[in-house]
């Protein structure tokens, strides 16, 4: 290496050092480039998205400019996930940092903890899942500009771009999506405008959102302020003003991400990054793989998704659970002791409760202490920076309700606080008071985005969708990789289970992939039930690196992509 290039490096360093803290990528090492992999990966939940990391990467933009573009094109190909009205997660590791941007939507100012409880104090039907009632206030663009102020090296109206060329000039619907739009407009029935804007997407072909190319353009020219103020400002406020939200311009204006430090903890000489609370994600992540390399004797002689494999793991998931609802919520309004929930003699703790023959009824599995859907990304550009990302609306195509004039989707994320103690939101998930209603604040989430280091370069990049289902989802892909010795694209097409503490008999499996004949006989004989899941949960994107190589897959459940640039 150069001395001339050596300053290049430090220049760039000192600078990346002392830019604003602000943002997400997982990005590899810079400390010396002539070891730096000269290719790149990704895995994306569409086409589109796919093309545009590789247009943004071959052009010689970062991991982040091409998370950048491929968020703002997944908010026009992706509508029932992708999103400018929502908001996520963005994981990253840059020039050895470990770096984690929280966007998740906040309450409006004019939330109330029993605002979706009638006089009688029970909860109001849908309430919290239909209608602008159940948005929260948007996080997702300013949190892709926030990153792109740090770390990104492409002009930002460039990275819009191909969003807005995809919702003037249309794109291609997929018949999976086409197939699942009368299924959404039933649920949304006439409470929204959904079917006036999306039901054409029935008819398949070529979809164009002249509105949300609009307000794209005002993105691009403006960057955040062209969607929290101004003309978009007063469209999404007067849409929620009309249908009985509570949104209003000062939440807009008010709105900030939140640079977060990940969780952190060593695995099988790994070390796991993941995202640290108002995710109860990361947790259950390191939870999960801690105990089950403590049960390495039990694991020991068993086949992957055999009976008894997945009884250990359901007993597992359990105190997860537990713990997830009773101690969760946003850290800057409770204390979440996570610290002590992923230290080793805790997690033993838990481990000694395992019930190895028997199923452990609700009322023994306690906290352990005393006192449909997203869309995920995984990218790695050619110098090992990586980005592990998830962002949502919450359900599909979330609250049904669009912005007219402007074409997009407002979330429904206000169902993921706890609407009343004990009273499960949609993906039948209970809470407690830590996760409560409160104005300004961030309600909890599943969302994982976990990235894997080895030496202190990255080894994994992956992450789901898949509401409650997301951290048993990432936790079995990188088992399957680590433990159960497979290729990237066998660990995301292999059947998956889940199970969430109650029904506490009940364990739900892949639709389309299900679990084995015996397994499901031998489980029921042990007083499981065994049920496909209520949809099909999980769409992984996954990037692992063996042997000296990249090695990407898209899980084939969705309509995903994965693919190498050389």
């Amino acid at each position: 290496m150069t001395k001339i290039r050596q300053d290049v490096i430090k220049l760039f360093s000192t600078l990346a050092a002392v830019a604003m803290s602000l943002m997400i990528t997982a990005c590899v090492s810079f400390d010396d480039l002539n070891q730096a992999t000269k290719t790149a990966a990704y895995a994306m939940p569409d086409k589109y998205s796919a093309q545009a990391v590789v247009d943004v990467l071959e052009s010689g933009g970062n991991v982040i400019d091409a998370s950048v573009a491929a968020a703002f094109v997944l908010a026009v190909t992706f509508p029932e996930a992708g999103n400018i009205g929502g908001g996520g997660f963005m994981l990253a590791r840059m020039n050895d940092q470990n770096l984690f941007l929280d966007y998740r939507e906040v309450a409006p100012a004019a939330a109330s903890a029993d605002m979706y409880l009638n006089a009688k104090g029970e909860v109001r039907d849908k309430e919290s899942l239909i209608g602008a009632r159940a948005a929260g206030v948007p996080g997702t663009v300013a949190g892709l500009w926030a990153a792109h102020q740090r770390f990104g090296s492409k002009p930002w109206a460039e990275l819009v771009g191909p969003a807005i060329a995809y919702a003037k000039n249309g794109f291609q619907v997929h018949p999976k999506k086409a197939q699942a739009i009368p299924e959404n407009m039933e649920w949304f029935g006439d409470r929204t405008n959904f079917s006036e804007y999306f039901g054409g997407m029935a008819d398949g072909g070529l979809f164009k959102q002249p509105e949300l190319a609009k307000v794209l353009e005002r993105i691009s020219t403006k960057g955040k302020d062209g969607f929290y103020f101004g003309e978009t400002a007063t469209l999404i406020t007067e849409q929620s003003d009309r249908n009985g939200g509570l949104l209003s311009k000062t939440d807009l204006a008010d709105y900030k991400p939140i640079w977060r430090s990940p969780l952190k903890a060593n695995w099988r000489g790994y070390d796991v990054v993941s995202a640290p609370p108002p995710s109860s994600g990361g947790f259950a992540v390191i939870q999960l793989l801690k105990m089950k390399e403590m049960l390495d004797a039990e694991f020991a002689s068993l086949q992957p998704n055999s009976a008894q494999y997945i009884h250990l793991i359901a007993e597992m998931e359990k105190r997860v659970f537990s713990d997830r609802a009773e101690y969760f919520g946003d850290p800057d309004f409770v204390n979440v002791p996570v610290i002590k929930l992923i230290s080793e003699e805790y997690i033993q703790q838990r481990v000694s409760e395992v019930a190895f023959d028997s199923i452990s009824q609700p009322d023994s599995v306690r906290p352990g202490l005393e006192s449909p859907n997203t869309t995920h990304f995984s990218i790695v550009d050619k110098w090992g920076n990586a980005v592990s990302n998830t962002y949502t609306l919450n359900w599909n195509y979330g609250s049904g309700v669009v912005v007219e004039g402007g074409g997009f989707l407002l979330n429904n994320q206000m169902d993921d606080f706890s609407i009343k103690p004990g009273v499960a939101n949609i993906y039948g998930v209970v809470g407690g008071a830590a996760n409560s209603i409160q104005p300004g604040k961030r309600m909890l989430s599943s969302m994982s985005p976990t990235i894997l280091l080895r030496g202190g370069e990255v080894e994994m990049v992956v992450g789901t969708p898949g509401g409650s289902t997301i951290f048993t989802s990432v936790f079995q892909a990188i088992v399957n990789v680590v433990d159960n010795g497979m290729s990237a694209n066998e660990a995301v097409s292999a059947s998956r289970f889940h199970h969430q503490l109650l029904p506490h008999d009940l364990i739900t499996m892949s639709v389309s992939i299900p679990l084995s004949e015996k397994a499901i006989t031998d489980l029921e004989k042990r007083g499981y039930r065994v049920k496909p899941h209520g949809w099909e949960f999980g769409d992984v994107q996954l990037i692992d690196y063996r042997n000296g190589e990249l090695d990407a897959a898209s899980d084939p459940r969705g309509i995903g992509v994965s693919g190498k640039i050389h």
